[in-house]
């Protein structure tokens, strides 16, 4: 079991099963919500996903450009949880920095590398896509 939580400590939850690699994506929606060069999520079944603590504390935020996106953060200290697309029900994307170490887990692949920060180079072997990985 995995265990996480936002910075004020006013969230927590939990996500049981195996979980799977990382996905790191690289596009201007994610860059933005996370501050960062990109998002690094995994995706986990909503069933292994579980709000322990704090539930009072999310909010939500429709993305405008991505039909059927919901970014759910802390409405206290603003921390990103997790996102859903109504694409893809059942799944939750939990954001791995909000994760509680240690916690092994391999990066996947890098999306959207066609929106990436100029400013940073993607080093490693990973397998990149300019769009969004190919559904299996």
């Amino acid at each position: 079991m995995l265990t996480g939580g936002c910075l004020c400590g006013g969230i927590q939850f939990q996500v049981v099963g195996q979980p799977n690699k990382i996905q790191l994506c690289h596009c201007q929606q994610c860059r933005k919500a996370q501050g960062g060069p990109f998002a690094a999520n995994l995706a986990v079944n909503t069933d292994d996903f579980t709000i322990v603590k704090g539930e009072e504390f999310l909010s939500e935020f429709e993305s405008q450009t991505i039909a059927g996106k919901i970014r759910i953060f802390c409405r206290c200290c603003g921390s990103p949880i997790i996102s859903k697309l109504d694409s893809s029900p059942g799944v939750v994307r939990v954001r791995v920095g909000t994760l509680d170490e240690p916690f092994a887990s391999d990066i996947a692949l890098h999306q959207f590398v066609a929106y990436k920060a100029q400013w940073w180079d993607i080093t490693d072997e990973l397998p990149k896509y300019d769009e969004a990985r190919p559904k299996k």
